[in-house]
């Protein structure tokens, strides 16, 4: 059975920061590329990050560049977002996904592209 289980969320105020942590199993880890995507109240589902199967390339949408880091430890089957510079319209609920990826340098934004998802963490910034 895969699982992919968040931590870290919480509530920070505006400019701090929070380590969201996602940690698989039941799945050939490194055989996936990951991401994660967000769900603020009344807005649909969108992505944040991904990183591919080998983590040597991500991606992310352009209002977290420069502030959020993806990475992963294929060796502890884990991947992590690092949120610095937190802004309000940041808050929503944060899930990690796995994508299947025959490369090991490939990534996909495309939620379609993601079988497996986690249940999400709560991320409240506010002042």
């Amino acid at each position: 059975q895969v699982q992919l289980v968040e931590s870290g969320g919480g509530a920070a105020h505006p400019g701090g920061s929070l380590r969201l942590s996602c940690a698989a199993s039941g799945l050939p880890f490194s055989s996936f590329a990951m991401g994660w995507f967000r769900q603020a109240p009344g807005k649909e589902r969108e992505f944040v990050a991904t990183v591919s199967r080998s983590g040597t390339r991500t991606y992310y949408i352009d209002s977290v560049k420069g502030r959020f880091t993806i990475s992963r430890d294929n060796a502890k089957n884990s991947v992590f977002l690092v949120m610095n510079g937190l802004k309000l319209e940041d808050t929503a609920v944060y899930y990690c996904a796995a994508a299947p990826r025959q490369g090991a340098t490939v990534y996909t934004i495309r939620p379609v592209d993601y079988h497996y998802w986690g249940q999400g963490t709560q991320v409240t910034v506010s002042s």
